[in-house]
C-alpha cells in the first residue's frame, strides 16, 4: 500500500506549532491523531520518552508510526532499532497500518535495524559496554541525518546481566548519548509488576513517559493511553482510549473537550412537517442533539428516518449509524412508510454505517465514530438506537461515552439525532440511559392504549432555547409518511384518538354538514 495518504502539515491537530514559543519546551510533533493533542505538541524534542506497557498494547506501532509520520509530514528521517523483530517483520507489521516502509528506506527517510539478541546466547563475562552499540546506531543516524529514533525493546539488551549498578550505569549512558546527538527518541519498555519497567527506566527517561494499557471488561477489548510525566509542558493526564486500525493509530483527546461550542441559529426541518410546527414551524437548531425516547414500536426509528431523510434533500450529508438493523433492512423498512433511503446512498450523501456494539468496546466505538466523521465531515449523524451500547458498558460508562460524543459533534457543529430505548414497566420520562440531561431536545413517545387499540402518540418534554408545543400529538404512519392528527377531544373533555378521534371527526363533519343545509334553507 502506498504511503502519503496524510496531507502534510505545518502545526498539529491542536494547533500547536512545531517551533515552541519563545522560553517553552521544544517539542517533536509525533503526528499520530490526537496525541500531539493531549501532549500539547508532541514529544520534548532532543530528549528520550519512554513508551511503557505490557504485551500487545500497541508500543511498537505506536513508534513505529512516530517515525512515518515524521517523514512524510515532517520530513525528519527516523532510524528504528529493534532488538526483538527482524526488519521483515516490522515491513509487515507496518504495511498492516497502511505504511510502506521499503519505500521510505529506498528514499533515505526511514533506517530499519536488527540486533539480533537471543538470551540463551548471552553470557555475562567481563566488562559489559555498549560502545558497539553506540558506533552502530550512530552510523545508522548520520547516513540518512536522522531527527527521530525508536529503541524498541531496550529490556533486551541487559537480559543477561545479574548486575543492576552496571544496568542502570549503562542506561544513564544510553540516554546521555542519545541526548548529545540531538535527536528525538522513543524507547519502549515492557511493563513491570512493581514499576512501569523491569529496570525502571522511568528514573533514566524521565522528561516524558507514556504508558500504554490494554484491558478486557466484559469479553470486550479497550486500549487505553496516560502521559504519567512531561517534565518542562503543561499535559492531560486523564487516561485516553486509542485505535490501532489499518489507518494507523487515533487517540481521543477526551478531556480536553470544553463546553466552549458556537450556537447558531439556523433551523432545520425535522423531516415531518406536523413535527416542524410544533416547533413554531422552523424544526431544530443546527448544531442541536435531539432524543427520541420510547418503548418498542412507538416509531423512533421511522422519526429517525424522515430527520434523515430531510437532511439528504438540503444536499447534506447524513451519517446513519445502525446497531440493531443492517443497511439493506432499514432502506426496506423505511420504504414502507414512504422513506426512500436508498437513492442518497446510491448517490453518496447518506451512508449508514451498521456494526453490532458487541463488535468493539464502548470507547474503540467512540474512536472508530470519530474516525468516520472526521473521514466524511457530515452535517448530520443519526445514532440507532444508543441503548444497544449497553452490551458493551455500564450505564455510566455508555452515559459518559455519549457526552463525549455530543460535545465532539458540536464543536463540528453536527445536527445529530439519538434514538433510546425506555422500559416499559419503567417511568415514561426516563432513559434507559439517563441521558436526557445532555440533549437540547427530548422528544418521547408512547402508545396509548384505547378502545382495544394502540396508537402513538408525541410529546416534546424539553426544546431549549426555542419555544414549542406542550400538547401531546397523535401521529399516523402510512406509505406516505408520519402524519401528525390535530387534538380531537371527545364530549367529555378526554382526548379521542385511534378510531375514536375518526368517530369524534365524522360527528363533527356530519354536524358541520346540517348546520350548512339548515343556513341554505
Amino acid at each position: 500500500m502506498a504511503v502519503g495518504r496524510r496531507t502534510p502539515a505545518p502545526t498539529t491537530r491542536s494547533g500547536i506549532r512545531r517551533k515552541s514559543a519563545e522560553g517553552s519546551l521544544a517539542k517533536t510533533p509525533t503526528g499520530i491523531a490526537g496525541l500531539d493533542e493531549i501532549t500539547r505538541g508532541g514529544l520534548p524534542r532532543g530528549r528520550p520518552t519512554l513508551v511503557c506497557g505490557g504485551a500487545g498494547c500497541g508500543k511498537t506501532l505506536l513508534a513505529l508510526e512516530f517515525l512515518v509520520r515524521g517523514a512524510l509530514d515532517y520530513r525528519e528521517p527516523g532510524v528504528f532499532l529493534s532488538f526483538e523483530e527482524p526488519v521483515q517483520d516490522l515491513v509487515e507489521n507496518g504495511r498492516s497500518l497502511g505504511f510502506d516502509l521499503q519505500r521510505l528506506q529506498r528514499r533515505r527517510l526511514l533506517a530499519l535495524e536488527y540486533v539480533h539478541l537471543e538470551r540463551s546466547d548471552l553470557t555475562e563475562a567481563g566488562e559489559y559496554d555498549l560502545e558497539g552499540l553506540f558506533i552502530r546506531l550512530g552510523h545508522a543516524i548520520d547516513a540518512i541525518g536522522a531527527k527521530r529514533v525508536v529503541l524498541d525493546t531496550v529490556e533486551l539488551l541487559f537480559s543477561a546481566l545479574a548486575d543492576r549498578s552496571v544496568v542502570r550505569s549503562e542506561l544513564a549512558r544510553l540516554f546521555r548519548w542519545l541526548k548529545a546527538k540531538n535527536v528525538t527518541a522513543i524507547v519502549t519498555g515492557e511493563r513491570d509488576h512493581e514499576h512501569l519497567t523491569r529496570y525502571g527506566l522511568e528514573e533514566y527517561v524521565s522528561d516524558c513517559v507514556v504508558v500504554l494499557d490494554q484491558r478486557v471488561v466484559d469479553q470486550s477489548a479497550t486500549r487505553r493511553l496516560r502521559i504519567l510525566k512531561y517534565r518542562g509542558s503543561a499535559h492531560d493526564s486523564n487516561e485516553v482510549p486509542f485505535l490501532i486500525d489499518d489507518h494507523g493509530l487515533s487517540v481521543l483527546p477526551i478531556t480536553s473537550l470544553s463546553l466552549a461550542h458556537r450556537a447558531p441559529t439556523e433551523r432545520l426541518s425535522t423531516g415531518v412537517a406536523g413535527l416542524d410546527g410544533m416547533f413554531g414551524g422552523k424544526g431544530y437548531f443546527r448544531g442541536s442533539s435531539v432524543l427520541l425516547s420510547g418503548t418498542a414500536g412507538t416509531g423512533k426509528s421511522s422519526l429517525a428516518g424522515h430527520f434523515a431523510e430531510a437532511a439528504c434533500r438540503r444536499g447534506e450529508r447524513c451519517l446513519y449509524l445502525a446497531f440493531e438493523e443492517s443497511p439493506q433492512q432499514i432502506i426496506r423498512n423505511m420504504q414502507s412508510i414512504g422513506v426512500r433511503l436508498h437513492p442518497w446512498v446510491r448517490k453518496d450523501v447518506l451512508r449508514i454505517h451498521a456494526q453490532r456494539p458487541t463488535a468493539l468496546g464502548l470507547e474503540a466505538h467512540l474512536v472508530a465514530i470519530h474516525r468516520l466523521i472526521d473521514a466524511w465531515k457530515p452535517r448530520t449523524v443519526v445514532m440507532d438506537p444508543v441503548t444497544n451500547l449497553i452490551a458493551v458498558g455500564s450505564h455510566l460508562e455508555v452515559k459518559a461515552m455519549l457526552a463525549r460524543l455530543i460535545d465532539y459533534m458540536k464543536t463540528r457543529q453536527i445536527t445529530a439525532l439519538f434514538t433510546s430505548l425506555t422500559d416499559a414497566n419503567g417511568s415514561s420520562e426516563q432513559t434507559d440511559l439517563g441521558v436526557s440531561s445532555l440533549m437540547d431536545i427530548w422528544m418521547l413517545l408512547g402508545n396509548a392504549e384505547a378502545n382495544g387499540e394502540r396508537n402513538r402518540a408525541l410529546q416534546i418534554v424539553k426544546s431549549r432555547g426555542m419555544p414549542h408545543s406542550n400538547q401531546v400529538r397523535e401521529f399516523v404512519m402510512s406509505d406516505r409518511g408520519i402524519k401528525l392528527v390535530d387534538v380531537s377531544r371527545a364530549a367529555d373533555g378526554s382526548v379521542a384518538v385511534g378510531s375514536a378521534r375518526g368517530a369524534q371527526e365524522d360527528r363533527a363533519d356530519r354536524g358541520r354538514a346540517a348546520s350548512r343545509g339548515r343556513r341554505t334553507e
